[in-house]
């Protein structure tokens, strides 16, 4: 680039060649020039702006002031939205625990009023001084937050292992044949060795006879699947009701027309049939049995076990 300098008190004209490198450095210095100058006026503008009296520049900084409060007031928002959510969430989970607990003290035996799930629990002492209390920050007011729910969530496991533990043991106490076959009568036979009153010979006796009155309801000593509804020609009517562990559970002699049939599930206590005198008797009763693996056992020592629970049928005295 040729620049041609031409002045009065110049005798003659002069002429500067500038390469491109020197025209781009000279462009470059007016343009940083230029927003230097435009940063110190909008600087010098806002510093004092309130004591200037254009209203334009007064409703700019006050525009500019109420954008930042509404950005600041939005965050607010978002983040106390966000700790309700997460509060919401840890209060679901503590009423899931209380539901644990309670369950749980119920099995095993605690009264309500001794151990209350859904009250405060108190909590107290000395005033902290203000050199030893300061607030909580939004950061560690969330890592605390996220602390009690990974808490909570463990303890909600580990109560639902217990839970499932103590449901087990309720299903199995239910599939144990611990319920007094008939509600009112007495025994006429024991289990094991007797006088057969047939034959008059001494026999074993696999299972205990009842007196009752025909037609008295029969239920189910424990749930089960019922194996066998059929009549068996020293047994009568029968009905077998396999526990699905090891055990099962034989009634005999009963009224034709029982009200379960082979394959049907039937509960604790359910009525299944009613006392007769069919098959190999000498006049109505129930004959029951309990065999594990086939093998008869003393229905008394479950009956025994029945008695550790509140409101059941105790087994009648024995009549020799």
């Amino acid at each position: 680039m040729n620049i041609i300098l031409v002045s009065d008190s110049l005798a003659k004209s002069r002429s500067v060649t500038l390469s491109q490198a020197q025209v781009a450095l000279v462009a470059l210095g007016i343009l940083a020039a230029g927003f230097v100058l435009a940063i110190a006026t909008y600087a010098v503008t806002m510093k004092f702006a309130t004591d200037l009296r254009n209203p334009y520049l007064r409703s700019l900084v006050t525009a500019l002031h109420q954008e930042e409060i509404k950005r600041t007031e939005s965050e607010m928002k978002d983040t106390v939205n966000s700790l309700a959510v997460k509060l919401g969430e840890l209060q679901a989970r503590i009423l899931r625990l209380d539901a644990f607990g309670e369950r749980l003290a119920k099995a095993a035996g605690i009264k309500p009023s001794e151990f209350r799930f859904d009250e405060t629990p108190g909590r107290g002492g000395a005033a902290p001084s203000e050199a030893l209390s300061r607030d909580l920050t939004v950061p560690e007011f969330r890592q605390q937050l996220d602390e009690i729910s990974r808490i909570l969530d463990d303890r909600t496991d580990k109560l639902g292992v217990l839970d499932s533990v103590f449901m087990d043991d309720r299903l199995a106490r239910k599939a144990i044949p611990t319920t007094l076959p008939v509600e009112q009568g007495y025994y006429s036979s024991n289990f094991g060795y007797r006088i057969d009153p047939i034959t008059g010979r001494s026999s074993f006796h696999t299972g205990v006879d009842i007196i009752a009155s025909p037609g008295t309801p029969v239920v189910a000593a424990a749930g089960g699947v019922v194996s066998a509804a059929e009549f068996h020609p020293e047994y009568g009517y029968i009905i077998d009701i396999d526990h699905d562990n090891g055990l099962t559970s034989r009634y005999a002699h009963l009224q034709k027309g029982s009200s379960v049939k082979a394959g049907d599930i039937v509960l604790k206590g359910q009525s299944i049939a009613r006392v007769g005198s069919t098959g190999r008797t000498t006049g109505p009763h129930l004959h029951f049995e309990v065999r594990e693996k086939g093998i008869p056992l003393n229905p008394n020592k479950f009956f025994a076990l029945d008695r550790r629970e509140p409101g059941s049928r105790q087994p009648v005295a024995l009549r020799r």
